[in-house]
């Protein structure tokens, strides 16, 4: 997995202090609410692009299960996830320590109780998720990305699915055809993958065992 630095646009080990932090105005599941950002995590002043894109595609989230959102940021996905599904259990994984207080911050103020904000080494081992959201840390270069992905993508449940936002700039069609054979060669992970999207410059891709 890529181990971050200090130097990493990804990774800050400090939290916000409460001068640092900021309220937002964001729609998350269909609400209209207010979050607290701080610089340090991505697209820290709006919900990006990507994501909007990301969430405008997918279907409704499993009711029950684990759900993850992987590479949470301050949280748009995995508090839409755990919004629109309350009786399941969301874990939100960032190496940014930052971000995790952000995201707890967050869930705590829109009554996400059931949001787990961890680290990628405090999700236990023998956790199986029904579904994978994310807008993965493409910057973070492809080898560390295809490292990142072929952790997580193998604890899919056995029917469980995963939807990943790529911009195609940025390499989407090559990760789409990474995922549906190099990766299963070299993992065993056995996936196949369909573009479900294409919209403003970015691909959803949908991962499946």
């Amino acid at each position: 997995m890529h181990t971050p630095d200090a130097s990493d646009h990804y990774f800050t080990a400090r939290p916000a202090s409460a001068d640092e932090r900021r309220s937002v105005a964001v729609q998350i599941a269909g609400r209209d609410v207010t979050v607290e950002t701080a610089g340090g995590v991505f697209s820290p002043d709006h919900v990006d692009l990507g994501t909007q894109v990301l969430l405008r595609t997918v279907p409704g989230p499993p009711a029950t299960g684990d759900l993850l959102d992987l590479g949470c940021g301050w949280g748009p996905v995995g508090l839409t996830l755990a919004l629109s599904a309350p009786d399941a259990r969301v874990w939100a994984v960032d190496v940014n320590e930052r971000a995790l207080d952000l995201v707890r911050r967050n869930a705590a103020r829109l009554g996400a109780s059931n949001l787990v904000a961890a680290r990628p080494e405090e999700v236990p081992a023998d956790v199986r998720f029904a579904t994978v959201w994310s807008n993965p840390p493409v910057r973070i270069g492809k080898p560390a990305l295809h490292a990142l992905l072929a952790d997580w993508l193998p604890r899919l449940a056995p029917d469980g699915d995963a939807w990943l936002v790529v911009g195609k700039n940025l390499g989407a069609d090559p990760l789409q055809r990474w995922l549906a054979s190099d990766a299963p060669d070299g993992a065993g992970l056995g996936l196949s993958v369909e573009r479900v999207a294409s919209a403003k410059g970015f691909r959803v891709l949908r991962v499946r065992r």
